[in-house]
């Protein structure tokens, strides 16, 4: 019994849906009530009855059924709104439709010119209802929705809404004017506020902007029987609008399915040029010129016309007037003007010249070989003028007038073309000079290079000739081993570069991976320089050191080989968030201790002492200690300050530039340590294998290590001594910092800084992987 009153209970469900939701037809005994509505076939319209936002009067209309925003694009009854909703659509025996309120009493009907036998209502999906007869569904009677189609006599147009939640016809409306010849008019009430222009087989005059689009396709007819005008979609799967606001502007629009709004593509009034009569007449607008209202030639401003306009310099004289022609310009309002669709435009001008009381003349249809004519009889106004046209306007005027305006064109024109001449003659001189100079330019650049050349291929033997290889504790590899070994210094085995030079990957013959250091062309160091550091980078000896097989001096070229370190560089693990889970605590830990102790070697344990002067985790651009940027002072303690800017990044995973805080990496490591919170500063990909203690001192000791004055850091001896036992650290002082902003009160050191340098230190750059 209970399944029998589930299924009872989803068949009503049903009922009620279905007598919701109509198919897209009606007839004489379908009517539609108010609650119902009939949706075309497609599902794009919907027709019923609705109420505005924030109104209680209902309405027959048309709508987008699909889209969320109920927008309406038609509606019966917009003058006569019902006050409740026992509205009521019928269609009668005749093929009428009557829209019936709660007394039965017609608020609405459709009109048609003949009745139908069997009428049927349809709803298109185009967003038309047409009422058919039975018998031929290719006979439509009565369109219901605004097709921008105006049948002479029934004139259809487009009104504004008075608001957003009142659909009576507004103050503004669109529509053809069809007194001269046709255009279309934005009006105000009774008052014209813009114009379209005139169709001239391509485009509306005034809007030269839709001539070409990827939206639709403007299509005007004018005949004896009929003038319209409609638009036919390019793209027919995009909704598109056209719609006269209540604020007057007539704005094109489109649906975005992606962001569920209507987005405007076009609108007009484009500018102020495009109200009508803003510069009176005989006047021509353009907003880009300061005022944007000028005479035409021929005219001069009157105080006679309140709006500014203009009067004929020389008055005509009818027999022995003639007439300028005028390109890029919106064609006067056609309100008194006579065409002919038949004739010529020489007929034209002789059709106008003969009447005294022609003004201007211009061709009707530019599409078709400039065919037909269009002749104005009063004052030229409404006036536009356009970057490009297709259509030229010829204008009436004395003919002394036309002779002295086309002497001043031509004049004009030649001195152009003089200056033209002049500009092109001296851009070509200039041109010629400049290749000239190039060309000396280049020669005496290769004469230096091959002088230069030649003076290193002597220096390179003098040099090597002077002790032989006796103090270079390396082998010396030939320039085409080298070359064969990277591709001839391929793009492809190239690892990375400085201001030094670049670094390159080669592969020996017998298979051993190098990594080969080439000087820069333009670096200052000498020969005997380079063999200095050669003789001095051989002498190390330590296992936390990359080891120098051997270089090479050869042809200008100077080349150091070392071995090949297929890890890449620190940076390129521990700064990359998948890769630094690879290093735990642990290995990190090892890390700092590694590099420590190679530091330690350089310092103190080697045959010289050297400073490092790149020490960072992608060893490019070394960190700079705050003596070397305000004295240029590079020590020792220098190479302690890099080594506790890379403590901190190797514990917190992240680089000391680009580091997400207002804080550099050294400010926001001391804040937190002087707030007893320095853990959080710890990469959360190793808290799992973390030592709390020593990471907590591991800080402690890189914040040692970047204190602001040299005189205040550990020795490297001291720092390996501090990570490698207990011993109580003393307190760090305030790190030097990068950027003023982040300096404490008066913590900082105003201290002078001394010369760390002396003839037993040697300052070296160590940059290859």
């Amino acid at each position: 019994m209970e399944g029998f009153t589930l299924l009872l209970f989803g068949l009503a469900m049903l009922k009620t849906l279905a007598a919701a939701t109509l198919r897209d037809t009606i007839n004489t005994m379908q009517p539609v009530n108010d609650g119902q509505i009939i949706v075309s076939a497609g599902e794009v319209f919907a027709l019923g009855f609705f109420s505005p936002s924030n109104s209680k009067s209902r309405y027959l209309g048309i709508w987008y059924y699909k889209i969320p925003i109920q927008t309406v694009v038609w509606i019966a009854n917009r003058d006569n709104p019902l006050t409740d909703s026992s509205g009521v659509l019928k269609l009668n025996e005749t093929g009428l439709l009557v829209l019936l309120n709660h007394n039965k009493s017609v608020i609405w009907s459709s009109s048609t010119t003949r009745s139908a036998h069997y009428p049927i209502g349809k709803l298109l999906d185009s967003g038309n209802f047409i009422v058919q007869d039975g018998n031929n569904n290719n006979d439509p009677k009565d369109f219901l929705w605004q097709r921008r189609n105006l049948i002479t006599g029934l004139n259809r147009y487009l009104s504004s809404w008075n608001s957003s939640d009142d659909p009576s016809r507004g103050k503004y409306s669109h529509q053809i004017d069809t007194a001269g010849y046709p255009q279309f008019v934005m009006r105000e009430g009774t008052v014209k506020r813009f114009r379209f222009g005139s169709w001239n087989g391509i485009q509306f005059s005034g809007a030269p902007q839709v001539k070409q689009n990827s939206i639709f396709r403007f299509n005007f007819v004018s005949n004896e029987e009929e003038i319209y005008v409609k638009y036919d979609l390019i793209n027919k799967s995009v909704l598109h609008r056209l719609v006269l606001a209540t604020d007057g502007f007539l704005t094109g629009i489109s649906w975005s399915d992606e962001e569920n709004v209507w987005r405007e593509f076009a609108i007009v009034p484009v500018d102020d040029c495009d109200y009508y009569e803003k510069c009176g007449a005989h006047a021509r607008c353009n907003i880009n010129n300061f005022p944007p209202c000028n005479c035409l030639e021929g005219f001069v401003h009157s105080r006679q016309y309140t709006n500014g306009g203009c009067v004929r310099r020389t008055s005509l004289s009818c027999y022995g007037d003639g007439f300028l022609k005028f390109s890029g310009l919106k064609l006067p309002d056609t309100e008194r003007s006579w065409f002919d669709r038949s004739i010529s435009l020489e007929d034209c001008r002789i059709l106008c010249m003969k009447n005294c009381s022609c003004t201007a003349y211009s061709t009707l249809d530019i599409s078709k070989e400039s065919t037909g004519c269009l002749v104005w009889f009063n004052d030229l106004i409404d006036i536009k003028e356009f970057t490009e046209s297709d259509q030229d306007i010829y204008i009436r005027m004395a003919g002394t007038e036309v002779e002295a305006i086309q002497s001043m064109q031509s004049h004009k024109s030649n001195s152009r073309k003089q200056k033209t001449i002049i500009i092109s003659c001296v851009l070509s001189i200039g041109i010629l000079l400049l290749c000239l100079t190039f060309i000396i330019h280049r020669q005496w650049r290769t004469w230096q290079k091959g002088r230069k050349m030649k003076n290193d291929l002597e220096e390179d033997a003098s040099v090597m000739n002077e002790q032989g290889n006796e103090d270079v504790e390396l082998p010396m590899f030939d320039l085409s081993t080298i070359r064969s070994a990277t591709k001839n210094f391929s793009l492809d085995n190239k690892l990375g570069e400085g201001g030094f030079g670049s670094v390159y990957k080669g592969i020996l013959e017998d298979g051993r991976e190098i990594a080969v250091k080439r000087d820069s062309k333009n670096s200052s160091q000498g020969l005997r320089e380079f063999k200095n550091e050669v003789m001095h980078i051989a002498k190390l000896q330590h296992r936390n050191l990359v080891r120098l097989l051997g270089y090479c001096i050869q042809s200008g070229e100077r080349l150091l080989v070392y071995e090949f370190m297929a890890n890449k560089s620190l940076d390129s693990i521990i700064f990359d968030e998948k890769k630094s889970v690879l290093l735990d605590w642990p290995r990190r830990l090892h890390i700092v201790n590694g590099i420590a102790r190679g530091l330690l070697y350089l310092h103190e344990d080697s045959r010289h002492r050297i400073v490092h002067r790149d020490l960072k985790a992608g060893n490019v651009f070394g960190y700079m200690p705050p003596e070397y940027i305000i004295d240029g002072a590079y020590s020792t303690k220098s190479d302690v300050f890099s080594f506790g800017v890379l403590i901190l990044e190797i514990v917190s995973g992240k680089r000391n530039r680009g580091f997400g805080n207002q804080d550099n990496l050294l400010a926001h490591a001391w804040r937190l340590f002087t707030e007893g919170k320095s853990t959080e500063i710890v990469d959360a990909t190793i808290r799992d294998s973390l030592n709390l203690s020593a990471a907590v001192r591991l800080i402690h000791v890189g914040l040692l290590c970047v204190q602001l004055c040299p005189d205040d850091r550990p020795s490297m001896s001291s720092v390996v001594l501090m990570l490698s036992s207990e011993s109580t650290l003393p307190q760090p002082k305030l790190p030097g910092l990068f950027t003023t902003r982040n300096l404490v009160g008066d913590s900082s050191s105003s201290g002078s800084y001394k010369q760390y340098s002396n003839n037993n230190m040697t300052v070296s750059t160590m940059s290859a992987r």
